[in-house]
C-alpha cells in the first residue's frame, strides 16, 4: 500500500474498480490480476524458503506453522470461500481507507484496524497463505500438495476476488461511478423536474400575492 507494490487481493479491488470506471481493458484487468499473482506466488515462495534458509523457524514457530497449515487445508469449500470473502472485504476497504491519507502515519492508522481484524480471527488470505502453506510444508506439515491446491487455495482466491471485485470495487461503482450512471440520471431527473414544478408553483404564489397587495392597496 504504502511503496505502490501489486498485491493480488488489493488489485482485485482497486484494478476491477478501474474497469468498471473505464479506465483499463478487459485485457488490462486480468493481465494485471495474472501478473500480480504469479509475482506475489513466487515471492511468498522465496520468502519461506528464506525463512528455512536462515533458521529463523524455532520449534514452538515451526508447530504453529504446521498447525495452522492442517488446520487451513480441513475445511469444506463453502466455509474456506466464506472466510476469504470476509477477509478479502477487510483488506480491500484497509486500501481504500489508506488512498485516504497523504501520510505514512495516516495510511497505516488506515489500514490497521481492518488488517488486524482479519489476522485476529483467522480469516483466509491467499497470499498470507502462499507464505505460510509452503513453509509449513517444508517443514513437515501432513498437508500434500492437492489439499493445499484445492482445500485451500483454490476457494481462497475465489473468495478473495469475489469480496474485492463485487462487494468492495462493484459496490462503489454503483454508489458513486458509472455501474449506478443510469440510477443517478433517472434520480437528476426526477429531481429536475421537481424543481422545475417548484419555480412554478413559487412564480404563481407571486403573482397571485402581487394581486392581492395591488387589490388591497386600491
Amino acid at each position: 500500500v504504502s511503496t505502490s507494490g501489486q498485491l493480488f487481493t488489493g488489485n482485485s479491488a482497486t484494478v476491477t474498480a478501474a474497469r468498471y470506471e473505464g479506465f483499463v481493458s478487459n485485457e488490462d484487468l486480468w493481465t494485471n490480476l495474472a501478473v500480480s499473482l504469479a509475482g506475489n506466488v513466487v515471492g511468498c515462495g522465496l520468502f519461506a524458503a528464506a525463512a528455512m534458509v536462515a533458521g529463523i523457524m524455532n520449534p514452538g514457530s515451526s508447530a504453529l506453522a504446521i498447525s495452522t497449515a492442517v488446520s487451513k487445508c480441513s475445511g469444506g469449500f463453502i466455509p474456506t470461500f466464506t472466510k476469504a470473502v470476509m477477509c478479502n472485504w477487510m483488506v480491500s476497504m484497509a486500501v481504500f481507507m489508506a488512498t485516504a491519507a497523504n501520510d505514512l502515519a495516516g495510511k497505516m492508522v488506515g489500514i490497521w484496524f481492518a488488517i488486524s481484524t482479519f489476522v485476529g480471527i483467522g480469516l483466509e488470505h491467499s497470499i498470507a497463505n502462499l507464505f505460510i502453506l509452503p513453509l509449513a510444508m517444508m517443514l513437515g506439515a501432513p498437508v500434500t500438495l492437492g489439499a493445499v491446491i484445492f482445500k485451500n487455495l483454490i476457494p481462497v482466491l475465489a473468495g478473495n476476488f469475489a469480496a474485492g471485485a463485487l462487494i468492495v470495487a462493484a459496490s462503489y461503482s454503483y454508489q458513486f461511478g458509472r455501474l449506478g450512471g443510469l440510477r443517478r440520471a433517472l434520480f437528476a431527473d426526477k429531481l429536475a423536474n421537481i424543481k422545475k414544478d417548484l419555480e412554478k408553483k413559487r412564480k404563481n404564489a407571486e403573482k397571485e400575492l402581487q394581486g392581492e397587495i395591488a387589490q388591497a392597496l386600491s
